[in-house]
């Protein structure tokens, strides 16, 4: 069972699962554990069964009474589902500690003091600024503010470049260790020949591949793309019997539940190859990185990867273009001196 759920008998002896959770609303869900429309179900329950604190039970003025706010307004409603995820688990983890303040009496100092204590988290700390760049931002539209104190606030420098890329080393260590046909070497080949993100790798399945190419919608900009199948990918695909509508299932046999489980499982994969500190994401990288060494343009490599603009490919290819320049500027370099 998924975590919050259980399943039961109703008094007519059909099987039900029951979604329950302390805050919650309580949903009972009819589909199987496991099939698209229970995963469906958990997700839907996920984004809209939250008992919100009711504004007007909270304290007036409070970030409690403007966060409660920021829930049910229209800035709220316009983002993304999956997105809103992720900043409700920001803003709850502020409110559980600053929900009783007064919105008005905060100022850039509180920000920043607040800012520096989480040095050791400068991701957390740089998403939990602009969260409060958006609730100053509502604040002034209920006439709470005038100003946004997170605006004059830096960020944290940030010193890792993020995802490891992976290498031809890294690549041929992997298919060494997991050999086509199994689970784990099907989860490499689709985010290494598709150059997809996890989230969009984990739901992918064979609904979605027709005429020799698989189209995905991507979760994070909702973008639709059809990739042409490279041939090992095909070949792996069709080595791997799954009998799901997600190529990809867990070690019970159903699919992954959640972004985060399946990112968990692949990392685990990685460390049973001897590859520690290297991810999904990188594969993306890699895939970006084998484009740009091949040549390719970047409106090429967009068209594969999804990205919409000329720098986000950069980022994933900086290293690559460089080495290729190198090699075409000492190529004539050495015709013009042979």
């Amino acid at each position: 069972m998924p975590k919050y759920a259980s399943e039961f008998r109703d008094r007519h002896g059909k099987s039900r699962v029951r979604l329950r959770r302390k805050g919650w609303k309580s949903v009972y869900v009819e589909h199987e554990v496991g099939t698209p429309e229970f995963t469906e179900a958990y997700r839907r329950w996920e984004r809209e069964s939250r008992i919100e604190v009711a504004a007007e039970r909270a304290k007036p003025g409070s970030f409690d009474d403007l966060i409660a706010r920021f829930y049910k307004s229209k800035h709220w409603s316009q983002i993304k589902p999956s997105t809103q995820l992720g900043y409700r688990g920001e803003l709850e983890r502020f409110r559980k500690n600053y929900g009783d303040r007064t919105v008005s009496t905060m100022t850039a100092r509180h920000v920043s003091n607040l800012i520096n204590k989480m040095a050791d988290r400068p991701s957390a700390a740089n998403n939990l600024r602009k969260r409060l760049g958006q609730l100053f931002k509502f604040a002034i539209q209920l006439g709470w503010r005038t100003d946004n104190p997170a605006s004059v606030v830096s960020g944290l420098r940030i010193r890792s470049e993020g995802y490891r890329t992976w290498q031809e080393e890294q690549i041929a260590q992997f298919e060494a260790k997991f050999a086509v046909g199994t689970m784990a070497r099907l989860a490499f080949d689709l985010a290494l020949y598709t150059a997809q993100r996890r989230s969009d790798v984990r739901t992918m399945g064979p609904q979605h591949v027709r005429n020799g190419e698989i189209t995905v919608k991507q979760l994070k900009t909702g973008r639709s793309i059809t990739i042409p199948l490279h041939p090992n990918l095909a070949a792996s695909i069709a080595k791997t019997p799954t009998g799901h509508l997600a190529f990809l299932l867990s070690t019970r046999g159903i699919p992954f539940q959640s972004t985060q489980s399946f990112g968990n499982w692949f990392g685990d994969r990685c460390r049973e190859a001897g590859l520690e500190g290297f991810a999904m994401h990188g594969l993306r990288k890699a895939a970006s990185r084998r484009m740009a060494e091949t040549g390719l343009t970047n409106q090429e490599i967009k068209s594969i990867t999804g990205h919409v603009t000329d720098s986000e490919v950069a980022r994933y290819t900086r290293e690559a273009e460089q080495l290729t320049i190198a090699r075409r500027a000492m190529a004539k370099m050495a015709a013009r001196d042979a």
